[in-house]
């Protein structure tokens, strides 16, 4: 069986599919910074106002179509950079805002989107970058990073006085995407094994002891809070429960990691990947319709049967990379079976793609109405084209 990755036809559906995201995204750029939320028609979402983490999001998207050479990329890669060393900046006490208000706490989970944005156009060689780089990094390893602990806190009060008493996996997962990118684009291994390290406690140790469900939410001590937000499990960023999309998303870093030179290779890696998604796409289908639930109690029964489409890209990666790395047909059919899902229920005439389908298989809108977030249907089209390591921005580079 021939993988689809390998045919030219699929790559250039791939492609051309990234462009029209591109072109659909080219109306987000607002003028007092940052990117509009957009809805299915393209046009920006009234009461919804810009935001740090699509901002750094659609930074990173655009250094990938710049090195690829689609035209549009430059205009928003520029805007984004613009936003980043602007408007979202705290220039008194250092670090950035959630938001153009600029109020609220200061995210670990946001934070380290700002190393993704900021490796990502670095790579794509955008005047400034390698400054926001630069800056961003020293901000997460003096108020984020823990040594010891080998992982991150999660936030802060704007002054940087107020810790929360809260481990968070969702941005210790996002902080392995980070350094990554951040490893490959300034030539230091040093951010591949802090990588490796928040893998070894999250996945090794904790996923580990609960058969491949991951803990989502500890204490500050890194006890497991397994009823944390047990009335939300609609919560688009701290959840009840487990989520099969990260286990996906996890399964992706771990592969890439398995890849790099950076890292002595440990064998836990690859097979914790396998073991991550055998058990999210076990589950395809729990409750009688197709695709997976957004999140699962203990019991592995569902607290929330939305449809989101962002675990379906992270399984298109990820089985794209397993298939690389095993030579297992099984991902190789998985593959091919998420991509006709996505076909079938997400991908829009549009050029996005449906961000949420409710009970009908219908587009719904309790989390994530609209189209705001380009992010992972740009994995979704360029990641599986490209090997597992370098990381991707570098990798579509070398590709371009």
């Amino acid at each position: 069986m021939t993988p689809w990755t390998q045919l030219p036809t699929h790559q250039r559906w791939a492609e051309q599919r990234f462009a029209r995201l591109i072109e659909f995204a080219l109306p987000s750029v607002l003028p007092q910074g940052g990117f509009a939320y957009l809805d299915g028609e393209g046009h920006a979402m009234p009461g919804r106002e810009p935001t740090l983490l699509l901002t750094a999001r659609m930074t990173h998207v655009a250094a990938i179509g710049s090195v690829l050479g689609i035209p549009g990329s430059e205009r928003l890669l520029t805007h984004g950079l613009d936003s980043l060393t602007g408007p979202f900046r705290d220039e008194v006490d250092g670090g950035w805002f959630g938001n153009l208000e600029r109020d609220g706490r200061k995210l670990a989970y946001e934070h380290v989107h700002v190393i993704l944005a900021g490796a990502s156009a670095a790579v794509a060689g955008a005047p400034g970058a390698r400054a926001l780089l630069d800056e961003v990094v020293d901000v997460v390893e003096r108020r984020f990073w823990n040594e010891e602990e080998g992982a991150l806190s999660e936030s802060w009060s704007p002054d940087w006085r107020d810790p929360e008493p809260y481990r968070g996996a969702n941005a210790n997962m996002h902080a392995t995407e980070a350094f990554l990118a951040l490893g490959d684009a300034i030539d230091d291994d040093l951010w591949h094994a802090r990588a490796l390290r928040i893998c070894e406690r999250i996945i090794n140790r904790d996923a580990r002891a609960r058969d491949w469900l991951i803990p989502e939410h500890f204490d500050a001590d890194w006890n497991e809070l397994p009823d944390y937000n047990i009335e939300s499990p609609h919560h688009p960023f701290r959840p009840y429960g487990a989520t099969y999309g990260h286990s996906l998303e996890w399964a992706r870093f771990l592969c890439s990691l398995h890849a790099s030179p950076r890292v002595s290779g440990d064998g836990w890696l690859l097979e914790s990947a396998e073991a991550l998604s055998r058990r999210a796409l076990g589950a395809w289908g729990v409750d009688g319709r197709e695709g997976l639930v957004y999140a699962v109690d203990w019991d592995a029964r569902p607290v929330s049967n939305l449809r989101l489409h962002w675990p379906v890209c992270e399984g298109i990666q990820t089985t794209a990379m397993l298939r690389r790395a095993t030579g297992n047909e099984v991902w190789e059919q998985w593959y091919r079976r998420l991509w006709d899902h996505a076909a079938t229920y997400f991908l829009d005439s549009s050029g996005g793609w449906i961000n949420e389908l409710d009970d009908d298989m219908r587009e719904g809108g309790t989390v994530w109405p609209g189209r705001p977030d380009v992010y992972h249907a740009a994995g979704a089209y360029i990641g599986p084209l490209l090997p597992p390591w370098p990381f991707m921005t570098a990798a579509a580079a070398d590709r371009g």
